[in-house]
């Protein structure tokens, strides 16, 4: 098996306690590092970020200095695996704000003449996996709500910026586990971490 270069972006916004998100990611890293991958860490909310508030700033203003080695890590992975829990039916608001922040033109594309309408994708060549906890059913969140917002996710930016493929990993009824659960999910984790998948 060919070694990979695997970011992980923990983009649960609480750091004051640990949470299944966190055991997600260290279950993943630790099959990754056993399967002879190298392996890269970025947490959102130990980052110093202002959230965007225009086109213009997007466009224009400076990435902030906290962020350029996020950016570095980005570019050097080859895989990426982003671990959120579902609030509000989304993305917790401070991850959003960090992908706003990152994914600017130059970086996550360029346009090609000038254009808004075609850019070239500037993230091809990684492959990503979104890991989402949430206490509904990952079934219903699946199929009744139609996975709205991790599809938006992998749509919107991960793919307009080239990343593919994307694989998803839904863990519904995270409040509810039962004997078990949480230990299978992080086997399950750990081996997808063994094959950087």
């Amino acid at each position: 098996m060919t070694s990979k270069q695997v970011l992980l972006i923990q983009g649960h916004p609480d750091t004051s306690a640990h949470h299944l998100c966190h055991a997600l990611a260290a279950a993943y890293a630790s099959g990754a590092q056993e399967g002879g991958h190298v392996v890269r860490s970025l947490i959102v909310a130990e980052l110093d970020f202002a959230l965007l508030r225009s086109q213009k700033a997007w466009e224009d203003s400076e990435l902030p200095a906290g962020l350029q080695q996020a950016q570095d890590d980005i570019r050097w992975a080859q895989h990426i695996v982003l671990f959120f829990p579902l609030w509000l039916g989304d993305m917790p608001a401070l991850l959003k704000g960090f992908l706003e922040q990152v994914a600017r033109p130059g970086f996550a594309f360029e346009r090609e003449g000038g254009s808004t309408a075609f850019t070239k994708k500037g993230l091809t060549g990684r492959s990503a996996r979104v890991v989402v906890t949430m206490g509904m059913p990952a079934l219903l969140y699946r199929w009744y709500f139609r996975a709205h917002s991790v599809k938006s996710l992998e749509r919107n930016i991960l793919g307009f910026a080239g990343i593919a493929p994307v694989h998803e990993t839904l863990i519904g009824m995270v409040g509810n586990f039962k004997a078990g659960d949480a230990e299978r999910w992080l086997g399950k984790l750990r081996r997808l971490g063994l094959k950087a998948q």
